[in-house]
C-alpha cells in the first residue's frame, strides 16, 4: 500500500515508517523538522529511511493548509498514520500556541485530506495524557476523559473528538492510539530515559519530580509500533452494539475506535532509575523536587480492547528495553 506517515522524522514516526518499509509498503514521510529538540537527530533518522527505495520525504508543515492539500492530491495515500504533533506536557505551559497550531490546526488539515481523497483508514496518535485527573486505574479506553490537566492532553482529547465527527459525518474510518510513555533507541532527548542516561554518564544530578513518587506504564518502541501497525490493519467499523442511550466512548455507531498502547505494568520512578543505573553501570545523583504542573502521579494502561481487536499486547520487559536504549545511546553519541 501507499501510506502517508506524518511526523516521520520523529521518534515513533521514524520507527513506524521503517517498519512499514520493511513490510514492502510505499511510504511518504511528512515532517516540518521542528527545532523543539535537536534537528540533527531527526535528520539522522531520515537518512536511514532514505536508504529505502520506497521512501519519499516531504519537508513541510501540517499547519500549512495549501501544502497539505497538495500533498494529498499528489501523493494519493491509501492509508494515513498521523504521528506529527507538538509533544511534551511541561513545554505546553509556556508555548501554548505551538500546540494549537500543530495538534489542532494540523490535525484538521489531515482530516480534510483524508476526507477529500478517499483514504481507507486514518490511524492517529493520542496520548495517556488525555486521562488527566482520572484516577480510576488501570485507565480503560471507555473511561471519561473530561478533565485534562495540561494543554497537551486537551489538544489530544480535541483530536479524538474531531476524529469522531469526521467518522460520523463522512464515514471516514478513524482509529486513535493512546500511547503510554514510549521509550527506546532513537528516542526523544526531552524524555526522562534520554535525560537520565546522559546526566548519569556525565556525573550530573538528575531532577526527580514529585520526590520520586511517580509511576509510569513505560512502553518499548517496538511494542508501540506493533500496536500502530496492527491497528492500521484492522480498519475501524461501526460498533453494532453501540447505543446512544448508554454511549460507549471508545467505539461508536460511526467507524471509530480508540486503543491504549501501554505495557499494562506501571513501574515506580525510583525503580526505573535503578534500572537505568544498572544498564549504565553508574549510580545517579538525585535532585528531589516537587511535582510539576500538568504531571499526573501514575499511568496504567488497560489494553484489553487492543488485544481483542488485534490479538496483540505490549510485553517487552523494562530492563530489556532500557539495555537496548543505553547500547544505542553509547554507540550514537560515542559515550
Amino acid at each position: 500500500m501507499r501510506i502517508l506517515v506524518t511526523g516521520a522524522a520523529g521518534f515513533i514516526g521514524y520507527h513506524t515508517a521503517a517498519r512499514l518499509l520493511d513490510r514492502g509498503h510505499d511510504v511518504i514521510g511528512f515532517d516540518n523538522l521542528s527545532p523543539y529538540y535537536d534537528v540533527s537527530l531527526k535528520e539522522a533518522r531520515l537518512q536511514r529511511l532514505k536508504q529505502h527505495g520506497n521512501f519519499r520525504f516531504l519537508h513541510a508543515d501540517l499547519a500549512d493548509r495549501i501544502v497539505v492539500e497538495a500533498a494529498f492530491a499528489e501523493e494519493r495515500p491509501e492509508r494515513v498514520i498521523h504521528l506529527a504533533a507538538q509533544a511534551g506536557v511541561r513545554y505546553s505551559l509556556d508555548h501554548p500556541h505551538s500546540y494549537i497550531n500543530a495538534n489542532v490546526t494540523g490535525f484538521l488539515h489531515v482530516l480534510e485530506g483524508c476526507r477529500h481523497h478517499g483514504v481507507q483508514h486514518l490511524v492517529y496518535a493520542s496520548t495517556s495524557a488525555v486521562y488527566g485527573a482520572n484516577r480510576n486505574l488501570p485507565f480503560d479506553v471507555s473511561d471519561a476523559v473530561d478533565h485534562p490537566v495540561s494543554l497537551y492532553g486537551a489538544t489530544k482529547k480535541a483530536n479524538e473528538l474531531m476524529a469522531h465527527s469526521y467518522a460520523h459525518l463522512f464515514g471516514l474510518p478513524v482509529t486513535g492510539i493512546r500511547f503510554f510513555t514510549v521509550y527506546g533507541p532513537w528516542g526523544r532527548p526531552d524524555m526522562s530515559l534520554f535525560l537520565f542516561t546522559r546526566q548519569i554518564l556525565a556525573g550530573e544530578p538528575i531532577q526527580v519530580f514529585n520526590y520520586g513518587h511517580h509511576a509510569r506504564d513505560f512502553t518499548y518502541i517496538d511494542d508501540a509500533v506493533e500496536g500502530v501497525v496492527r491497528a492500521l490493519d484492522v480498519i475501524a467499523t461501526p460498533d453494532p452494539n453501540w447505543r446512544a442511550e448508554a454511549p460507549e466512548s471508545a467505539t461508536s455507531s460511526a467507524p471509530y475506535r480508540l486503543y491504549n498502547v501501554g505495557n499494562n505494568s506501571p513501574v515506580a520512578l525510583l525503580d526505573y532509575i535503578a534500572a537505568i543505573e544498572k544498564a549504565v553501570g553508574k549510580k545517579a545523583k538525585l535532585e528531589l523536587l516537587p511535582q510539576q504542573p500538568g504531571d499526573v502521579e501514575e499511568t496504567y494502561a488497560d489494553v484489553e480492547a487492543l488485544k481483542a481487536a488485534t490479538g496483540f499486547q505490549p510485553s517487552t520487559p523494562l530492563e530489556v528495553g532500557i539495555d537496548r536504549f543505553v547500547a544505542w545511546y553509547r554507540d550514537y553519541y560515542k559515550a
